[in-house]
């Protein structure tokens, strides 16, 4: 793959990406605000000290024009960063087309990057969690989120070599679960923090953590499809129109 290739993948990823967050932004708005707000509404509740102080920021803001800047810049980001890996992974990882590539790389990244940091750090609401511990919890999700993703790669490594000696199927079984043992053995080297409160209520916990999930999930298959589409209309030209049974071909005679 030459040059100017990686660079038409490396633009339309990040248009993929900026075409992913704009659905993901609908899915934070309309499912993740109002949990916020109630979230929000719940700690004003209990809140017994008040400093007096000005928002930097009003709530306003932030649930617009702040939440559209986060997640477009981050839809943006991670899909040049996830063209670059297409560029690398197309015909490297089996004989899969460049649609079928993008919804691994896809698929892949939700999990490794979103899904299993997930399991152990969830995502929580305001009025959830102790402040003192936040750098701690913050450093320990990035930690989660850098072993998921070195260990998905080894994964991927070890089912390669495995290939020849145990076949495709076997060998990803075997790199599969070396992932799902290592990722288990993390879970409970590192330490967890329970920091909800017995006056939260848990069906409030619950949404919050869903609707988080559900932007994730909005994301990453929006990119995955898009940037599929596009990818397949610029290396593959001729999927792009198919001849139809009525279609002619003009040959020079």
């Amino acid at each position: 793959m030459n040059s100017i290739s990686v660079r038409a993948l490396l633009v339309r990823g990040m248009l993929a990406g900026l075409a992913a967050g704009v659905l993901a932004l609908l899915v934070a708005y309309f499912l993740g605000e109002s949990r916020v707000d109630a979230a929000i509404a719940l700690e004003e509740a209990h809140s017994h000290s008040h400093d007096g102080g000005e928002e930097l920021v009003s709530r306003t803001v932030q649930s617009t024009a702040g939440l559209a800047t986060g997640v477009l810049v981050f839809g943006v980001a991670i899909g040049g960063i996830a063209a670059l890996v297409f560029c690398y992974a197309l015909g490297r990882i089996g004989r899969f087309g460049p649609r079928a590539t993008a919804a691994l790389i896809a698929g892949a990244a939700l999990l490794a990057v979103y899904v299993v940091p997930f399991l152990k750090y969830p995502a929580n609401p305001p009025a959830v969690g102790n402040p003192d511990t936040i750098g701690k919890r913050t450093a320990l999700f990035f930690l989660m989120v850098a072993l998921s993703v070195l260990l998905a790669v080894a994964a991927v490594i070890l089912g390669k070599r495995l290939a020849p000696r145990l076949g495709n199927w076997n060998a990803t079984v075997v790199a599969s679960l070396a992932y799902v043992v290592v990722i288990g053995v993390s879970y409970v080297s590192l330490p967890s923090y329970n920091e909800v409160g017995k006056d939260f209520p848990a069906a409030l916990l619950w949404e919050f953590r869903l609707s988080t999930l559900a932007v994730q999930a909005t994301l990453w298959a929006a990119f995955g499809l898009v940037f599929g589409h596009l990818t397949e209309r610029l290396l593959v030209p001729g999927a792009a129109v198919a001849p139809g049974p009525d279609r002619t071909v003009a040959t020079a005679g």
